[in-house]
């Protein structure tokens, strides 16, 4: 089958190379986060605690539906992919020295942990970016308990994802109140499949 985008043929390869499914990286994704003991819900709940002074009527429900949306972007899976390999490996004593020590005991001069979350966290502006740089400061919820878990667990890049995963579904649970404001609504008004901004602002076509 041949596209504008390239060559496909039907073992999933475009242009002679295999591509992953989008679901199967999706399942991968939520996976990861299964794996190592941190559910959408736990996440949903540093959200609404940071959300629902501000937003009249906001439910967990509307926060859950924020996490699982921004859990649907490459960035994040691809981020949370790379970043809870790492940690898997240095937990096996599987990464090179000096890595190994520095992932190992999350070494304090060592930033690509927050360079990886940060990335992530830049499709939902600034308002994400900062709100990053606070969950990063402050662990609040189950970042707190992923930063001080002792033992043979390592969590040096799972720390930031949840504080980049969270940060992003906060941004838009705020993008969107502000356009129910603008029609005289607010969370008390809509049901939580009906949070994600992209497809309920008037005079979009998505």
């Amino acid at each position: 089958m041949i596209t504008e985008r390239g060559v496909f043929d039907m073992a999933g390869k475009k242009d002679g190379k295999f591509q992953v499914h989008s679901d199967e990286v999706t399942k991968a994704a939520h996976n990861a986060l299964e794996r190592r003991g941190v559910s959408v819900e736990a996440i949903a709940e540093i959200v609404f605690e940071m959300q629902e002074p501000f937003n009249e009527g906001l439910q967990i429900a509307h926060c859950i539906e924020s996490v699982e949306s921004v859990l649907q972007k490459r960035e994040m899976q691809h981020a949370l992919l790379v970043g809870v390999e790492l940690d898997e490996l240095a937990e096996q004593g599987k990464l090179s020295r000096p890595l190994q020590q520095i992932v190992d005991t999350d070494e304090g001069l060592f930033g690509v942990d927050e360079m990886i979350g940060l990335g992530a966290v830049l499709t939902y502006g600034s308002i994400a970016v900062t709100t990053f740089g606070h969950l990063d400061r402050n662990k609040v919820g189950v970042i707190h308990e992923l930063d001080t878990k002792a033992g043979k667990h390592v969590h040096t890049f799972l720390d930031d994802l949840v504080s980049s995963i969270a940060a992003c579904a906060s941004a838009r649970i705020a993008h969107r109140q502000r356009d129910l404001e603008e029609k005289g609504q607010g969370f008390k008004d809509i049901k939580p499949e009906e949070t994600a901004p992209e497809i309920h602002v008037e005079g979009t076509d998505t």
